[in-house]
C-alpha cells in the first residue's frame, strides 16, 4: 500500500471523527457518487478506502469553483453544459488520477527494449507510451531509442495521458538535476543544464524531444485515432486502476492498434496471462501480441 500524502492523512483524521472539522460536507453518498462518475469517465475503480484521498484532492476544486458542498459540486458538474463543463470534467479527472514516475523506472524493461530495438535496426518504428504522466517514461523510451539506434533513430513516440496538467509538464521537458534514474553520462548526453536562475534544472535536448508527440487520450474512448499500428506499447501501472471487465476491454483495444508480434510492456504487479488469445508472455512483465 502506498503511503498517504500529508494532506490526505489530515483529511483521513478529519473523516474519522464524527462531525470532524471538515471544511465541506462529505458523506458516504457523495463518495459513492464520485466513484461512479470517475468510473464512467475514466474507467478508474476506486476502492472503499479512498475516501480521504477523494476528499483531499477534490476539496481544492470546491474552493476554486465556489461550491459549498460535495453534493452541490457534483450536481453542478453533472448538469453543466458547454466548454466550461468539459473543462471542469477534465479538472475532476486530473484531481483523481495518480502520477508516480521516474526515469528508467523498472529498468529491466529498458534493457530488454534496447536489445529489441537493435534487432529492429533499419525499420521505421512506432511506439506508444499511454501513461506519459510528467514525461519521465516517454523520455526514457526516447533515450533508449537513441542509445540503440543513434541520434537519427527512425522512431516516432506517441506519449498520451488523460491528465492535461501532467502532459503540460511533460511537454516542457524541464526537471530537477537530481531527478531519480539518470546517470551522469545520460545527463550529459540528453539534457541541457540550466544556468543562473535556472541553476539546478535540466531540459531535454531538442534532438530527443523531437521523437515524441504528446497528446491527451482517454483509454475509455470508444474510438482511438492513433494512426498506423504500433510496434511497441508501454502501458505500465495503468490497469491496476481498472476492474477486470475494463482491463479486458482496454487490452482488446490495445491489441487492435498493435502490429502482430508487437511488444506490450506492463507494470510489475500486472498480469494478463488470462488473455492468452491476445498476448503471450515473453519476458518479465513483457507480452507479445498474438
Amino acid at each position: 500500500m502506498s503511503a498517504a500524502l500529508p494532506a490526505e492523512l489530515a483529511a483521513l483524521r478529519s473523516l474519522a471523527q464524527p462531525g470532524g472539522d471538515q471544511e465541506f460536507a462529505f458523506g458516504a453518498e457523495d463518495f459513492e457518487r464520485v466513484r461512479a462518475l470517475i468510473y464512467q469517465r475514466a474507467g478508474i475503480s476506486l476502492h472503499a478506502g479512498k475516501q480521504a484521498m477523494v476528499y483531499s484532492r477534490l476539496s481544492r476544486r470546491l474552493r476554486e469553483t465556489g461550491q459549498t458542498s460535495f453534493a452541490r459540486y457534483l450536481q453542478w458538474l453533472q448538469s453543466a453544459t458547454g466548454a466550461a463543463a468539459e473543462q471542469e470534467w477534465q479538472e475532476f479527472v486530473n484531481c483523481l488520477t495518480t502520477n508516480l514516475t521516474s526515469f528508467f523506472r523498472e529498468e529491466h524493461h529498458f534493457v530488454s527494449l534496447l536489445a529489441d530495438l537493435k534487432a529492429r535496426a533499419g525499420q521505421n518504428l512506432r511506439i506508444w507510451c499511454n501513461a506519459a504522466s510528467t514525461g519521465e517514461e516517454p523520455y526514457t523510451i526516447a533515450m533508449t531509442c537513441v542509445e540503440a539506434l543513434g541520434a537519427n533513430a527512425p522512431v516516432r513516440i506517441i506519449a498520451s495521458d488523460i491528465d492535461t496538467k501532467v502532459l503540460a509538464t511533460a511537454s516542457r521537458g524541464v526537471y530537477t538535476a537530481e531527478s531519480r534514474g539518470l546517470t551522469p553520462e545520460r545527463l550529459r548526453a540528453h539534457f541541457l543544464r540550466g544556468k543562473g536562475e535556472n541553476s539546478g534544472s535540466i531540459r531535454v535536448k531538442p534532438e530527443l524531444a523531437r521523437l515524441i508527440e504528446f497528446r491527451v487520450h482517454n483509454l475509455m474512448d470508444t474510438r482511438w485515432s492513433l494512426g498506423e499500428p504500433f510496434d511497441i506499447v508501454f502501458c505500465r501501472n495503468v490497469m491496476i486502476y481498472f476492474d477486470a471487465p475494463t482491463q479486458r476491454k482496454v487490452l482488446e483495444r490495445i491489441h487492435a492498434v498493435m502490429k502482430p508480434r508487437g511488444l506490450l510492456f506492463v507494470g510489475h504487479s500486472e498480469n494478463f496471462t488470462e488473455s492468452k488469445d491476445l498476448f503471450r508472455l515473453r519476458g518479465k512483465t513483457i507480452y507479445e501480441r498474438v
